[in-house]
């Protein structure tokens, strides 16, 4: 019998214009394809890395810069279908949970505890990997607290 070792869940913040693709969208659908990668290479190589049941802080550009709300990564990347040269990568989200309140970029980047997250030191960043630890400090910022025996989104 095979031995399977839980997967490390790993942490990022998507980030997308609202004027061009809204968080609420998902929260619609309940589930998506993600290609906000679109063709940018730094993003592309970003989204290799993200993996089935990784959690996504979803992120809203200018003119709100606000983290909006969490999802989860319902499928690994894979080829975009619509790309004709098969470059890009896509990724299916699940909506999980709308943040109690949006956490906004200047309340991050005043806070010691996220401060190194990639996203406040180039917030053109699409893909941006977080720590456990910084996760939860932003989770805290938006209002959801650990009770005890339920384990936080």
């Amino acid at each position: 019998m095979a031995n399977s070792t839980p997967q490390t869940r790993h942490y990022w913040i998507f980030s997308t214009d609202p004027h061009h693709y809204h968080w609420d969208t998902l929260f619609v659908k309940g589930k998506e394809m993600w290609h906000g990668a679109g063709s940018k290479p730094d993003a592309i190589r970003a989204l290799k890395q993200v993996k089935r049941g990784d959690r996504v802080l979803c992120y809203h550009s200018a003119p709100e810069r606000s983290l909006y709300s969490i999802a989860e990564v319902s499928r690994d990347p894979y080829p975009d279908p619509h790309d004709y040269k098969g470059k890009n990568l896509v990724a299916d989200l699940r909506a999980f949970e709308k943040l109690p309140r949006p956490v906004t970029l200047a309340e991050m980047r005043a806070n010691p505890a996220v401060r190194k997250a990639k996203l406040l030191k180039n917030v053109r960043l699409l893909i941006s990997p977080i720590s456990e630890g910084e996760y939860l400090e932003l989770l805290r910022m938006a209002g959801i607290v650990a009770t005890p025996g339920v384990p936080l989104p």
